[in-house]
């Protein structure tokens, strides 16, 4: 019997052993998600456009100066890189080197759109009533880096892909609501106003134009349903919303799933979600919303600063005639 108990924590060592060697291997490499967007009557120059979505790398270091993570990203072809926010661990971080690193080997820069996520400093902040520019958002531009505040186009052989900066895209500029929460002074309040005068000539129900809508925070049902109710917001006509942040739950289990995304709109604080909304490709209401599980990890849940069973990903959206 006590022979049988010390095979027994024997084996349990040995499995604890490879339960950790391969969450460390796993954390630190990276895999190319694929995904295909039908769209209605997508123009034929446009067939085949391609997106590459980077997000949540909470300065996450894949190998020296990035270098796994970079030839990745050199292997894919593209028109579009669209980073999704949270490169930094918080707002207060200064350790820009692991996005830098990134940005400086990227080699195809010739459309790279950014929006900040809930870890990322404000691009903006307002001293003696000027509006300036965050250090880390000067630092993204010196590398080529565009930050999507409103419309972005892109013409390919006479059609177009609109990019929108999604929060900004719902304000109905008609309405009073010109102040995002972010900019409640009236320097900021300004700057909003401006930016949504270039929200009208969007092509809403231009079949010759595409209209992609990046955000950081997924845009659940529930809100969805909020925006189509409330008289000063607009849904529109997107083809798709990209987004980041739940990192795909993070903490996986076999069977189970995600156990916790970071969702005040779900029950529970996002507690045991919905896993068809986790990840991955969805469409409610005639909007389809890709979310990527992104690249690194968060201390949202205390001691479990790490990805399990959910290897890093980069992805990879291509444009399909439906």
């Amino acid at each position: 019997m006590y022979r049988f108990k010390n095979k027994i924590l024997v084996v349990l060592l040995i499995v604890f052993i490879v339960i950790i060697t391969y969450t460390i291997w796993d954390n630190n490499r990276v895999t190319i998600v694929e995904e295909d967007i039908l769209v209605e009557d997508l123009p034929i120059e446009l067939e085949g456009f391609k997106i590459l979505q980077v997000t949540d790398l909470h300065e996450k270091e894949f190998g020296y100066n990035q270098h796994k993570l970079i030839d990745k990203i050199n292997s894919i072809e593209y028109y579009v890189l669209a980073l999704t926010g949270d490169f930094l661990k918080s707002p207060e971080s200064l350790n820009y080197s692991p996005t830098y690193e990134l940005l400086d080997s990227i080699q195809n820069k010739n459309h790279v759109l950014y929006v900040p996520g809930n870890t990322d400093p404000d691009p903006y902040f307002i001293k003696n009533g000027t509006v300036s520019k965050n250090s880390f958002l000067l630092g993204l531009e010196e590398r080529g880096v565009k930050l999507l505040e409103s419309v972005y186009t892109i013409n390919q052989k006479g059609a177009n892909v609109q990019f929108v900066h999604f929060e900004l895209s719902i304000i109905d500029p008609k309405s009073q609501l010109a102040v995002s929460n972010d900019r409640k002074t009236a320097v900021g309040a300004q700057h909003t106003k401006s930016l949504l005068l270039e929200m009208p000539p969007l092509d809403d129900g231009n079949k010759s134009a595409v209209l992609i809508a990046l955000t950081h925070y997924p845009v659940v049902d529930a809100r969805i349903d909020q925006i189509m109710e409330n008289p000063n917001l607009i849904l529109r006509k997107y083809d798709l919303i990209t987004a980041g942040h739940y990192h795909g739950g993070q903490i996986r289990l076999p069977f189970v799933g995600a156990l916790f995304v970071p969702e005040a709109w779900y029950d529970r604080s996002g507690l045991f979600p919905p896993q068809d909304r986790v990840k991955g490709l969805w469409q409610y209401k005639g909007t389809k919303q890709f979310v990527s599980a992104g690249l690194g990890s968060s201390n949202a849940i205390p001691l479990l600063n790490f990805r399990f069973l959910n290897t890093p990903e980069i992805a990879v959206l291509t444009l399909r005639r439906k």
